[in-house]
C-alpha cells in the first residue's frame, strides 16, 4: 500500500481549474493554478472566495505531473520524497517567487472578500455570517482532509471487520448497498474464531504498516516545515511511533 495513496487523484478531486470555472463569466484568474476567482465569479456563483494554496503546495502541484512523467513506474511515496527534496534544495530566490505569488493571491483574496461583503445588505451579511459559522467546521475538516491526502498522509489502519467487509462486499448477493452490508455483517457474525483470527492478524499487520508510514511521513513534514501536522505526542517525546 503506497504511503501517498491517491495523491494525484486528489488533485483532480479538488474540482475544475479556475480557468474552467470562469470561462462563462470572464472573471480574472491570478495564476494558472489559483483556486481564487476574482470578482465576477462571486456575483454570479454567489460563493465565498477561496483561499490560495501555500507556496509548498503550489510547488508540489506543479512538480508532481513532471515527476510522474519522468518516473512513470515510481510509487507516489517516492515521487513525494523527490519533490520534498527538490523543495529543500530550491534556491531561496526561487522560493521567494512562490512566496511572492502566494502573497499576491492572498492580497487578491482579501480584496475579493471585501468586495463580496460590500454587495450584501446588513441582513444578508448577518445571514451569511450565521451560515458561515454553521458550515465552518465541516468545510475546515474537508479542506484539511484534502490537504492531508495531497500531502500524502498515510491511510489509517483498518479493523479486522473493515478488512472483511472490503473483501466480501462485492460478492454479497443483493442489489442494494444496504442489503449487501447486512449480508456481510451477518456473515461476519457467523465466522468461527479461527476464521476471524486471520482478519485480526491482517489488521495487526495493517497497524504496523500505518505506524511505519506515519513515522516516515512525519519526518518529511518536519523537513518541509509542517510540524503543525505532527502528532502532539511525537512533538513532545521526539519519538514518532504511535503509543
Amino acid at each position: 500500500m503506497a504511503l501517498f495513496r491517491g495523491m494525484w487523484s486528489v488533485l483532480k478531486a479538488l474540482g475544475r481549474t479556475g480557468v474552467e470555472m470562469c470561462a462563462g463569466c470572464g472573471g480574472r484568474i491570478p495564476s494558472s493554478i489559483s483556486l481564487v476567482c476574482i470578482p465576477k465569479c462571486f456575483s454570479s456563483m454567489g460563493s465565498y472566495p477561496k483561499k490560495p494554496m501555500s507556496s509548498y503546495l503550489r510547488f508540489s502541484t506543479e512538480q508532481l505531473p513532471k515527476f510522474k512523467a519522468k518516473h512513470p513506474d515510481a510509487k507516489l511515496s517516492e515521487l513525494v520524497r523527490k519533490i520534498a527534496a527538490l523543495w529543500r534544495e530550491l534556491p531561496e530566490a526561487e522560493k521567494k517567487v512562490y512566496e511572492a505569488d502566494f502573497k499576491a493571491e492572498w492580497k487578491a483574496y482579501k480584496e475579493a472578500v471585501s468586495k463580496y461583503k460590500e454587495q450584501l445588505t446588513p441582513s444578508q451579511l448577518m445571514g451569511m455570517e450565521k451560515e458561515a459559522r454553521q458550515k465552518r467546521l465541516k468545510k475546515k475538516a474537508l479542506v484539511k482532509r484534502r490537504e492531508l491526502i495531497l500531502l500524502g498522509k498515510p491511510k489509517r489502519p483498518r479493523s479486522a471487520y473493515n478488512i472483511y467487509v472490503s473483501e466480501s462486499f462485492q460478492e454479497a448477493k443483493d442489489d442494494s448497498a444496504q442489503g449487501k452490508l447486512k449480508l456481510v455483517n451477518e456473515a461476519w457474525k457467523n465466522l468461527s474464531p479461527e476464521e476471524k483470527q486471520a482478519y485480526i492478524q491482517l489488521a495487526k499487520d495493517d497497524r504496523i504498516r500505518y505506524d511505519n508510514e506515519m513515522k516516515s511521513w512525519e519526518e518529511q513534514m518536519a523537513e518541509v516545515g509542517r510540524s503543525d501536522l505532527i502528532r502532539r505526542n511525537v512533538k513532545r517525546s521526539g519519538d514518532i511511533s504511535e503509543h
